[in-house]
């Protein structure tokens, strides 16, 4: 077990820890991308069940190369500041964590780059180098979520008062409950509504002087 840290945060990755919504970059590959960019605002906004609603958008997937993953890597762009908070988290002996209802296709290449420690998300099924419309496993849902924040915090012996949880959506409700300290970020008014604070500025620096 590593050893005990004093400081956990963990992000979303679509519209917090990244500017873009993933799905959409992917679904743009497919020539289908504002459909599934209305239905993932609607989902972000907590107005359909996240579950249904990416099992919804991502059979809208069915068909996209595996290749094309390459070209929606380079598309992404990390959020302002991501790299300042990561670097201050570490200064601190902490640890920076992303759960994600978006894909490891895509986080297992830019979180390493920006300095994660762990990372969770979906992972969407292929069959001869084209993706099948599906989910593999498990949803990473908004109680998964909760579920890492918590998870991680034990394997790093992070104390209660040590986590720190940021996103954007109505499936980052459970897991700002969960941390010690809730930040809307880029959000929806229904997340901004129950946070704990809210940051304006899509910059995660804004969050570093809440460290601990």
């Amino acid at each position: 077990m590593p050893d005990a840290s004093p400081l956990l945060v963990v992000l979303d990755a679509d519209s917090t820890l990244l500017r873009n919504e993933v799905i959409e970059l992917i679904a743009e590959e497919a020539g289908r991308g504002a459909e599934v960019a209305a239905a993932t605002e609607a989902a972000m906004r907590g107005e359909v069940d996240f579950a249904e609603s990416l099992r919804s958008r991502v059979s809208e997937l069915r068909g996209v190369p595996v290749a094309a993953f390459a070209r929606v890597v380079a598309r992404v762009e990390p959020t302002p500041g991501v790299r300042e908070l990561v670097a201050a988290v570490h200064e601190r002996g902490g640890v920076v964590a992303v759960v994600s209802g978006g894909f490891h296709e895509v986080l297992d290449e830019i979180a390493p780059a920006l300095g994660i420690d762990r990372w969770r998300a979906n992972r969407l099924e292929t069959a001869d180098g084209v993706l099948t419309g599906r989910v593999a496993g498990d949803i990473v849902d908004g109680a998964a979520k909760a579920a890492s924040l918590r998870e991680w915090a034990e394997e790093f012996g992070v104390p209660a008062g040590g986590t720190i949880a940021i996103g954007d959506g109505a499936n980052d409700l459970l897991m700002l409950a969960a941390a010690a300290l809730g930040l809307a970020f880029n959000a929806k008014p229904a997340v901004r509504e129950r946070a704990d604070l809210v940051i304006a500025p899509v910059d995660l620096a804004q969050v570093i002087p809440l460290l601990p």
